[in-house]
């Protein structure tokens, strides 16, 4: 067999080839397992005749591959016509969702006090969410109305106050923790108010700590999110887990305290629970309420992205309207 010669055909009637159908059946015909160059090149005796046949073979399926990458260009400009001049399209990067990007902001304002991060399950047991935390048998939280039950021992948690406990079993004091994460109620949406949410869980426990440590560890907090201009309000309260107890509130962002539907006209935005921890609940994780004292606090997060932003309801940060979520 003259190699160059078949060589010489096969390159003509590739790049005759008008499609792919006809490229592949050129394959066959000069690379296929019963072609004549794979039957010439089983019988091959000499040294010579195999280099020339396999030099052949090689310069096929180059030529065949140079057809077949022209028509798929070709094919490929058919169908959609580039102009290479044109400058490319840019392309959507995604973003950090607001209330993560709250959360994190939070975290590094609390990491620079020195606390440590503990993230606590939001499926948890009825002791630590109730239970350990002093709360009565007949106190309205725990009825059914109130929260969300998984069975008579298991509640999704109602607030991150279960990361209180499961801290401080897990070390010995001093404690300076804050956990953050989702929590969930039997809440009727409105404007601050959603069935489920995030909270941020804050504990301190050491020799001598007093109200004014929690107040100031406040107020250092909110100044570092809402700036110098927002005012705090420290108001009495109850909480079976704080004794005293006291509730926080921050003027309301839309109205700066004039009154609004935002803050139900009172010029005040509550922000969540605090007080120094009950003994009781220290007595119930092994810790003497003789030598150690404590103060602890929950705030919303959906609450400070919204007197951050200027944002009217919480329900926005739920309802993925990316209007609404690239702005931030």
């Amino acid at each position: 067999m003259d190699a160059t010669a078949l060589e010489g055909e096969a390159r003509a009637a590739i790049a005759a080839a008008a499609d792919v159908d006809a490229l592949e059946e050129l394959r066959v015909r000069y690379l296929g397992r019963k072609s004549p160059l794979k039957l010439a090149l089983r019988e091959v005796r000499d040294r010579e005749t195999g280099m020339a046949l396999n030099a052949a073979r090689a310069a096929i399926e180059d030529a065949l591959a140079t057809r077949e990458h022209e028509l798929a260009a070709a094919a490929q400009a058919e169908l959609e016509p580039f102009d290479v001049t044109l400058p490319g399209e840019r392309s959507q990067r995604g973003r950090l969702h607001l209330i993560t990007q709250t959360r994190r902001e939070i975290e590094d304002v609390f990491l620079g006090l020195g606390y440590r991060v503990f993230d606590g399950p939001e499926v948890d047991t009825v002791h630590n969410n109730f239970t350990a935390l002093n709360t009565p048998e007949a106190h309205p939280s725990r009825d059914p109305q109130d929260t969300f039950y998984v069975d008579e021992n298991t509640v999704l948690r109602t607030h991150t106050s279960p990361g209180q406990i499961r801290s401080m079993l897990e070390q010995e004091p001093p404690v300076y923790v804050v956990s953050l994460g989702r929590a969930y109620r039997r809440d009727t949406p409105d404007p601050t108010h959603t069935p489920t949410f995030h909270q941020v869980e804050c504990l301190a426990v050491d020799r001598g700590i007093r109200l004014s440590d929690l107040r100031g560890t406040v107020e250092y907090f909110f100044r570092a999110l809402f700036g110098q201009e927002r005012e705090v309000r420290m108001r009495t309260s109850f909480f079976p887990f704080t004794e005293p107890s006291v509730e926080f509130d921050v003027t309301c962002f839309l109205c700066g305290g004039g009154g609004c539907s935002v803050c139900k006209h009172s010029g005040w935005i509550e922000m969540g629970g605090a007080g120094m921890v009950d003994p009781a609940v220290f007595e119930g994780v092994g810790y003497d309420p003789e030598l150690w004292t404590g103060f602890a606090f929950g705030f919303g997060i959906e609450r400070i992205a919204m007197l951050r932003h200027g944002f009217p309801d919480l329900r926005l940060l739920w309802e993925n309207d990316l209007r609404f979520a690239r702005q931030f």
